[in-house]
């Protein structure tokens, strides 16, 4: 145990990089607590807790349900509102499943209501954000071990800066008028990132499964969280599989061998979910939509200008930062390496795919690359302080960083 809690393991950079996740986490608190003092209710938020609710009480992942969670609590605010709510969540049809969510987004929604019903509006709206703020800080300290692992301190602190002030990242984790998208952000990372990690150590002189078995198992988590959320992001399966057999060209029946594994354990993580029904699994299977592109929308002016849009709001300091990334990769061959070129091309591949589904998923698409290119402007800018324009990298770096956080706290004091 006190090996296990050594300086290596919690020294300083760990400890500023905790500082870092603690402020996003204050963050994301304040402006849940916002939502509860205006009152507002998210209909779609009650909804997924409703399905989810109901998934728990009944352990039929299938519909035909329409149990819902204290309907009193909700209904009072939202007949004063004029709303109304449907009170057939799920009715016994082939509408009802979701074309783009396994229930294993419901159920991760309403995780905490299981555990503990809301005695009232309010208590609703703390348990629904409590699933994704644990979401936030996995994923951020998830992006700053992979930086720091590839690109040293420097690089991991860069990429902790611009995810813990990023307006995007906070909205989602607090659910402040944006959609739950951060577990699925945090499956797709750890997908892609857990399977080079498998990769490069295929080469250890060991049983290569019995040795791997904790990043299997971790690769097949994420796989199921990643496509469980968000049945598009299917596409991450191939992807990770391509960079394993890049990664270890001499291992790839290995290689091959732990991913179908991984891949396994991800299907037994998505059977569960339908309480181990057959039938419903195979519905929601056949029901659901995996990649729904619309060609059309690559013709379209509008699309393109919506993804530029879409980053800048997720993250205002990419707005700068990624176009200095890319003439500094592009014009720099020194930066051209795999630690560089790897998140930038998950990243283009999800504004691609992003471009093709101008609506849902496309918006998810959009937010998942943002992680990735956190990882490729911190690798970049890495890259920059090893020159001998240590200095002017250095102040250009700090001073979009402080920048940025300062403008992301400056909208939440006006939000209040």
């Amino acid at each position: 145990m006190f090996r296990f809690f050594s300086r290596e393991r919690f020294g300083r950079p760990q400890v500023l990089a905790a500082c870092l996740l603690l402020v996003f986490l204050v963050q994301c608190l304040w402006l849940v607590g916002k939502g509860v003092r205006s009152g507002s209710l998210d209909l779609a938020e009650v909804e997924r807790v409703e399905r989810g609710t109901a998934l728990w009480n009944t352990g039929l992942a299938r519909p035909g349900t329409n149990e819902r969670i204290a309907p009193e609590l909700v209904q009072p605010y939202l007949e004063n509102k004029g709303a109304g709510i449907e009170t057939d969540l799920w009715p016994a049809s082939d509408t009802a499943y979701d074309a783009h969510h396994s229930p294993l987004w419901y159920l991760i929604a309403s995780a905490p209501m299981a555990l503990r019903p809301p005695g009232n509006i309010r208590e609703l709206h703390w348990l629904a954000a409590i699933p994704y703020l644990i979401f936030g800080l996995l994923l951020g300290a998830s992006l700053w071990y992979v930086a720091r692992r590839l690109f040293g301190n420097a690089g991991g602190y860069v990429a902790l800066a611009l995810y813990c002030f990023s307006p995007g990242i906070v909205r989602a984790c607090a659910l402040w008028s944006a959609e739950p998208e951060v577990g699925a952000a945090w499956g797709a990372f750890g997908a892609i990132f857990t399977a080079i990690a498998v990769a490069h150590t295929l080469y250890a002189p060991r049983e290569v499964v019995l040795w791997n078995w904790r990043r299997i198992g971790l690769l097949g988590l994420s796989l199921a969280l990643a496509v469980g959320s968000q049945f598009s992001l299917v596409i991450v399966l191939p992807v990770a599989l391509a960079f394993m057999l890049y990664l270890a060209p001499t291992r790839r029946r290995a290689a091959l061998v732990i991913w179908m594994v991984a891949c396994g354990i991800a299907l037994l993580f998505g059977y569960a979910s339908y309480f181990f029904h057959a039938r419903a699994l195979w519905q929601g299977m056949r029901h659901a939509s995996f990649l729904p592109i619309s060609w059309k929308a690559y013709t379209m002016p509008k699309a393109y200008h919506q993804v530029l849009a879409q980053l800048g709001q997720s993250s205002p300091a990419l707005v700068v930062a990624l176009p200095v990334a890319l003439i500094t990769y592009l014009a720099w061959p020194r930066t051209r390496y795999f630690g560089n070129t790897a998140p930038l091309l998950v990243a283009a591949l999800f504004l691609v795919l992003g471009l093709g589904t101008p609506h849902y998923p496309g918006l998810g698409f959009e937010f998942m690359a943002v992680p990735f290119l956190f990882v490729f402007v911190a690798g970049i800018a890495a890259d920059l302080l090893e020159t001998r324009y240590y200095q002017i990298a250095v102040a250009a770096i700090a001073g979009l960083l402080v920048a940025n956080a300062a403008w992301n706290l400056w909208e939440l004091a006006r939000i209040g």
